[in-house]
C-alpha cells in the first residue's frame, strides 16, 4: 500500500444557467465554457468523484482512497462516524448571473427524503463586482403566513435582505435559511456532502428551450427555519501566520490563514485538513516532498500526517477539519 501524501483532485466542472468565466480567467481553471459555474474541489458525491491529480496516487478516485485508507486518511472518529464517505463537499463557484433563491434541509429531512446528509454550508467570497450582493435571509421578521402571501403575490424579492460584498466576506449558511448568490460573485463554499436544493424563485428564466427550472415550493415548506437570528455575517480578525477561526460547527471547522512566513503545523484534530487557496500561492512540505498549491488550488492533508510546513511570501488559505467531540 503506497505511503499517503498531500493529495490534490482534479476539479470536476459544471456548467450552470447562471455561471461565467471567472473559474477560467481567475483560477486558471481547464474550461472555455462561457457558463462554468461550479468547480467541485473534493467530491464524494455519487456520480462526481473526485480523482488524484498528483504523485504516486494519481488516477486514484477518492471513493477508493476511502476504501483502502479508512481512517489514516479521515482521522479516527471520522471514519467511525461516517466509515467510507467523505463527509465534505469542497467548491469554487462562479456567479455571472443571480443564483436561484433556495435553501436546504437538515440532517433528518434529506435521511428522510432524500437519504442523503443535510447541506449546512459556508462562504468566503475571493472577487465581487462592484455592488455585487449575496440574498441571506429576510429583511424584516418573517412568518409562514407572510412569506406564502408574499410567494403567491410574486412580491418574494421584497421581503429579502440583499448584502453588497467584497474580498474576505464571510458567512455561515445554516439549513433551513433561505439564501443566494448574486451575480458578479466569486466565492469558494464549504459544505456537507449534499447535493439537495430546494428552489423557491428563480428569477422567472427560462433556459436555452424557453423551460423554467423546476422550483420546490411545496417540499421547501417543511425545510423553512423562520425564526433564525440574524448570526450569518462572520466577523473575524485579520491575523498573519496563525489560523483564525472563521466557522465552527459540528460538521466542520474553517479558518483562515494569511501566510507570510513559514508556519509549522501540527494536526491535533484526529481529522483530514484542507487548504483552499484564495490569494497568492504556497507551498505544503512533508518529510521533504514539497506541493504547490496557487489561487483556485486545493489540497488534502490526510489524517494520518502529522506535522508538515506551509510557506509562501503571500498567501491565503482556507483550513478546513472536522472536529468531533
Amino acid at each position: 500500500m503506497k505511503p499517503l501524501y498531500p493529495l490534490k483532485f482534479h476539479p470536476i466542472l459544471k456548467n450552470k444557467i447562471w455561471g461565467g468565466q471567472k473559474l477560467q480567467q481567475l483560477l486558471n481553471k481547464p474550461t472555455m465554457a462561457t457558463d462554468a459555474g461550479e468547480s467541485w474541489e473534493i467530491s464524494d458525491v455519487e456520480g462526481d468523484t473526485s480523482v488524484v491529480a498528483n504523485g504516486p496516487l494519481e488516477g486514484t478516485s477518492l471513493k477508493n482512497l476511502l476504501e483502502t485508507y479508512t481512517s489514516d486518511l479521515l482521522g479516527e472518529k471520522n471514519f467511525r462516524q461516517f466509515g467510507k464517505k467523505f463527509p465534505l463537499l469542497i467548491k469554487f463557484i462562479d456567479a455571472k448571473e443571480d443564483l436561484s433563491v433556495q435553501l436546504h434541509p437538515n440532517d433528518q429531512l434529506a435521511k428522510e427524503r432524500h437519504n442523503s446528509f443535510g447541506k449546512t454550508e459556508m462562504w468566503y467570497v475571493l472577487q465581487a463586482d462592484t455592488d455585487s450582493n449575496l440574498i441571506v435571509g429576510f429583511n424584516q421578521e418573517m412568518t409562514q403566513d407572510l412569506y406564502l402571501k408574499h410567494l403567491e403575490a410574486k412580491t418574494l424579492q421584497s421581503i429579502l435582505n440583499f448584502d453588497n460584498v467584497q474580498a474576505g466576506d464571510t458567512y455561515f449558511i445554516e439549513v433551513g435559511r433561505i439564501h443566494a448568490i448574486g451575480a458578479g460573485v466569486l466565492l469558494a463554499e464549504i459544505q456537507q456532502t449534499s447535493d439537495i436544493t430546494y428552489r423557491v424563485y428563480d428569477w422567472d428564466r427560462v433556459d436555452a428551450d424557453g423551460n423554467e427550472r423546476e422550483l420546490h415550493n411545496d417540499i421547501a415548506l417543511e425545510a423553512f427555519d423562520f425564526d433564525m437570528p440574524d448570526n450569518y455575517r462572520v466577523k473575524y480578525s485579520k491575523n498573519s501566520n496563525t489560523s483564525t477561526e472563521l466557522v465552527s460547527c459540528p460538521y466542520f471547522t474553517t479558518n483562515v490563514l494569511d501566510v507570510k512566513e513559514p508556519i509549522l503545523k501540527e494536526n491535533t484534530h484526529d481529522s483530514f485538513i484542507i487548504y483552499m487557496c484564495v490569494e497568492g500561492k504556497a507551498t505544503v512540505e512533508v518529510d521533504g516532498t514539497v506541493t504547490e498549491i496557487s489561487m483556485g488550488e486545493t489540497v488534502l492533508i490526510p489524517a494520518c500526517i502529522e506535522r508538515f510546513l506551509i510557506s509562501a511570501n503571500h498567501a491565503k488559505l482556507l483550513e478546513v477539519y472536522i472536529e468531533l467531540v
